[in-house]
């Protein structure tokens, strides 16, 4: 981004997005210069915007080494944004049962700017570092990912090919039609810390696909096993799908 688009009120909120994604990456707490490197913005820019977000708490800075980290407001616009998405007032009901029938952990995704983003999850017993509050991934490194990234908008999936590296980019990006058209997507974990993930998509009454329903599958899972998970998924997506209306 260059230093003309932080003239005027648009630009100035640009800018001051571009620095809140810059210290959502990397260390915890990050420096003035480096800031302003990565941006592209110049060092009195971005010392200004970060004053400024330093007063609304969006932004944090640390006092001993003056560097800058996001502050605790975000946390709390993203708990009042959760608590007004119509989906997890839908899936509600259905999380807890969907997560004792298949014994496994549950969980609810959704698609922010190419990466997918776990909202909501019910622990299951399969224990495991992995289970860390809320998760972050490139949406094409995920099946709930890729269910969303393939069935969304065109600048989604541009998005979500942009996230991963150009090896990636290249062996996926000819998968769109196939992804989208698949009742259920799996992708393999690697180790505890990253299961076996099975996902589906959440279609709300208007055929929009709005979320997707995961779970966690077994180390050694066969293919009739992969498909009870999914059908059960499906049946509580369904029926969220159902609850959030046609009108």
């Amino acid at each position: 981004m260059s230093e003309p688009d932080a003239r005027g009120t648009l630009g100035t909120v640009r800018n001051a997005v571009l620095l809140l994604e810059l210290l959502s990456e990397g260390p915890a707490f990050q420096q003035l210069t480096d800031l302003a490197e990565r941006s592209g913005l110049s060092v009195p820019t971005v010392h200004r915007l970060l004053r400024s977000l330093v007063l609304s708490d969006l932004v944090e800075q640390d006092p001993t080494s003056s560097r800058y980290g996001l502050g605790p407001e975000v946390a709390r616009l993203a708990q009042r944004y959760l608590a007004r998405q119509p989906i997890l007032g839908a899936l509600a009901p259905y999380l807890v049962p969907l997560r004792d029938s298949i014994g496994q952990t549950v969980h609810v995704a959704v698609l922010v700017r190419g990466s997918v983003v776990y909202v909501d999850r019910v622990d299951g017993a399969d224990g495991g570092l992995y289970r860390d509050t809320h998760r972050v991934h490139a949406a094409l490194e995920t099946a709930a990912g890729r269910i969303l990234a393939s069935r969304g908008t065109e600048d989604g999936w541009r998005r979500a090919l942009e996230s991963v590296d150009a090896e990636q980019r290249s062996r996926l990006g000819t998968e769109r039609d196939g992804w989208s058209a698949a009742p259920y997507l799996v992708t393999e974990g690697g180790s505890a810390q990253e299961p076996s993930e099975v996902a589906v998509p959440i279609v709300d009454g208007h055929g929009h696909t709005v979320a997707a329903l995961a779970a966690t599958a077994p180390p050694v899972t066969s293919e009739e096993q992969l498909d009870r998970i999914a059908a059960q998924l499906s049946r509580a997506a369904h029926a969220a799908g159902r609850a959030l209306g046609h009108g």
